[in-house]
């Protein structure tokens, strides 16, 4: 276990926009940090970072937290393993107890999984160097591929042996299932249910998430027997999702978003020969078609794209349809064509990395042009043909969201394909109506779920005179006292109520009006909990003190509204606040989420306000908190009442003692005439 000292300090010590800095491209934007949100797809930015407050928050899915919920929710890591990763990116030293493999393995399956992949990799790892096959079989093979060992070491390469069972032996030896070594795909099994080795006899690529850790593996035959696969892949696995993933991303990202630039390559051997010639920033979809996520990958670090195509035209033509996809998601795509018979691997090896550099940079082109030049090549002087390259290349060009490109690439196309510019913008917009016509009836089916979506406005602050403290009773208190109060002025509009907190987070079941109530009363605690209020007769007090001091007698209907509250009374008790941030990393999800949705915000006030040379001024809520505090209470004081009194209603219907009868009546009264007095002082709101 990590003592209660380490986690406060590796949650005070990690910085939001260095964490979500690591997967995704952020850009300034007022005081908050802004970029396309990695847990959904989107093409505008709605995935807002507050430095000032060290949160995330999504408005479009909803996601948000603080940095230790981020890499759990981005990496699908437990809570403990988010701590480690955060302390090993900080430097910070873990103190907990030596486990071993076995012990650690039976935490979780998830984290098994990741563990067992982990010791996978360092078995492959030590095979190769330190054993005497490895070094002959294995390590040759890098070294006469043109291999530094830096690089070797770097991508933790390996080597399985020519044996049945090596990993499955010292994986039992280890502590290890074989449950889990069959799932991770490590092992497969026999008919007799006996496991033998996925990789034997091969040279071992380890393939790495963004954050290092081994997830799964390709391994490579050296045999030259044509019945053998050349290459072995693990399955997909609860860890390892080939969709999701693009092998040496890990070691490209910062190269990537330095140079705003990606390579996509095809192989695993591409990686590593382009990345020792010195070009980082570059990636590899490990021979499968591209897929939305990997493209979702790129795009979190930049919106270039260079695909290296080897000189193989069969191959071009299949990758120019997986292609339309990067353009879809508004990336800029070039192509980079080698010679015949070559690909960057074996380039970069016969020229050396200065020439491969200088290769790329005078070859590469826009990815339109290319695909126009190929398809027109194979269509030669057939009109048919010509005519199906023309709606091909118009249908890549449908897709670039940027309308500027699009008129570009409109013109330079009309001239290539020697066509009229009109005709290319009647067959674009036959193909966009199409498109959108479809998108309408996709969005018709989803707006039938049931969707709530955080509210972004903020209420409305009255004036008024300060109510007498006879408000503050509870309902049997002012049905005793006749309700003997008054208010003037002009309350807070409660039609308005709540920022954030109001329907961003949805609790089991309807979300009702006393739960809305509920929210605003934990947004203002959140936000404001330290400030001073004034009040009557006891000067400047905690917004804190003053808020749940004035609602002790309420209960809350909602679970994680009331989890809050009663921290918040828990450190008012000891005459302390507590720090909002304590509940960026509650253990209950529910807890989170309202507290995030109640201090995110995706608007800030502009410089341009506020200032002494434009002489406009706008009342911001914090310095009207008398009246906010004092509205909220009211309200949901008010809506108390109206349940009590809701609750006489039904008492009326069935009572028969006459004396019984003028009790709940005058109850009622007294009940009615306190609901009038704080309706006026609400401006006659009528809570519902």
């Amino acid at each position: 276990m990590i003592s209660k000292e380490t986690k406060d300090k590796i949650i005070e010590t990690a910085r939001i926009e260095e964490v979500v800095g690591d997967f995704v491209e952020l850009k300034k934007r007022g005081t908050s940090l802004i970029g396309n949100c990695p847990f959904h797809n989107e093409k505008t930015p709605s995935f807002y970072v507050s430095v000032s407050k060290g949160i995330y928050k999504c408005f479009g899915c909803g996601a948000g937290g603080d940095s230790l919920k981020f890499v759990m929710e981005h990496e699908k890591y437990s809570y403990p393993e988010a701590l480690r990763y955060l302390a090993n990116k900080y430097a910070i030293e873990v103190e907990e107890v030596e486990r071993s493999p076995a012990q650690m393995a039976a935490q979780d399956k998830r984290e098994s999984l990741y563990v067992l992949s982990q010791w996978a990799g360092k078995f492959f790892k030590d095979t190769l160097w330190q054993t005497q096959l490895g070094q002959a079989i294995g390590l040759n093979y890098f070294k006469e591929r043109g291999y530094r060992e830096d690089i070797i070491k770097k991508f933790d390469l390996g080597y399985s042996p020519d044996n049945w069972t090596a990993l499955v032996d010292e994986a039992r030896k280890a502590g290890f299932t074989d449950t889990y070594l069959k799932e991770v795909g490590l092992a497969i099994e026999r008919d007799d249910q006996s496991l033998y080795d996925r990789f034997r006899s091969r040279v071992m690529f380890p393939i790495h998430n963004l954050t290092g850790r081994i997830i799964g593996f390709g391994g490579r035959t050296l045999k030259t027997d044509k019945k053998i696969p050349k290459y072995v892949n693990s399955p997909e696995s609860e860890i390892y999702h080939k969709s999701n993933v693009l092998y040496g991303l890990n070691f490209a990202k910062k190269a990537i978003a330095a140079e705003d630039n990606c390579y996509l390559v095809e192989g695993y051997a591409d990686v590593l020969s382009v990345h020792q010639a010195g070009v980082e920033n570059v990636v590899s979809s490990s021979g499968t078609s591209l897929t939305e996520g990997q493209i979702r990958l790129i795009s979190r670090f930049t919106k270039n794209v260079t695909i290296l195509f080897d000189g193989d035209a069969a191959g071009i033509k299949a990758s120019l349809r997986g292609t339309d996809m990067l353009l879809k998601e508004g990336l800029n795509v070039k192509i980079l064509l080698f010679p015949d018979g070559e690909d960057p691997d074996s380039y970069v090896q016969r020229y050396g990395a200065i020439a491969f550099k200088e290769y790329i940079a005078k070859n590469q082109q826009d990815f339109i042009f290319f695909k126009t030049h190929i398809l027109l090549k194979d269509a030669a002087h057939d009109p048919i043909k010509r005519a199906e390259v023309i709606r091909d290349v118009v249908e890549s060009i449908a897709l670039i969201p940027d309308e500027i490109k699009v008129a570009v690439f409109i013109r330079e196309c009309s001239t290539l394909l020697s066509i009229e510019e009109s005709i290319l913008l009647n067959e674009l917009n036959k193909i966009r109506i199409g498109v959108a016509r479809k998108q309408d009836t996709k969005d018709l089916q989803q707006s039938r779920a049931v969707r709530n979506p955080g509210m972004g406005s903020q209420p409305y602050m009255g004036g008024g005179d300060m109510p007498p403290p006879e408000f503050f009773m509870t309902p049997e208190e002012l049905a005793a006292s006749g309700g003997a109060a008054a208010g003037n002025g002009q309350g807070v509009d409660a039609g308005t109520m709540g920022a954030g907190a109001m329907g961003a987070v949805a609790p089991q079941g309807k979300i009702t009006a006393d739960i809305l109530m509920e929210r605003e009363i934990v947004r203002i605690l959140l936000n404001y909990g330290d400030y001073l209020a004034t009040w009557e007769g006891d000067g400047d007090i905690p917004v804190a003190a003053l808020l749940l001091g004035s609602i002790d007698d309420v209960t809350f209907e909602d679970n994680a509204s009331e989890s809050i509250i009663n921290t918040y009374r828990e450190f008012i008790n000891r005459e302390e606040i507590p720090d909002p941030k304590q509940f960026y990393s509650h253990q209950d999800a529910e807890v989170v989420d309202l507290a995030i949705s109640c201090v995110a915000s995706r608007y800030s006030l502009s410089p341009n306000w506020n200032d002494d040379k434009r002489k406009i001024y706008v009342t911001q809520e914090h310095e009207v908190l008398n009246a906010l505090v004092i509205s909220a209470i009211y309200r949901i004081k008010k809506r108390k009442i109206e349940v009590e009194m809701s609750k006489i209603r039904e008492e009326l219907k069935t009572e028969q003692d006459v004396s019984n009868l003028e009790i709940l009546i005058v109850n009622y009264q007294k009940l009615k005439e306190a609901e009038k007095m704080l309706g006026a002082f609400l401006g006659n709101t009528i809570v519902k």
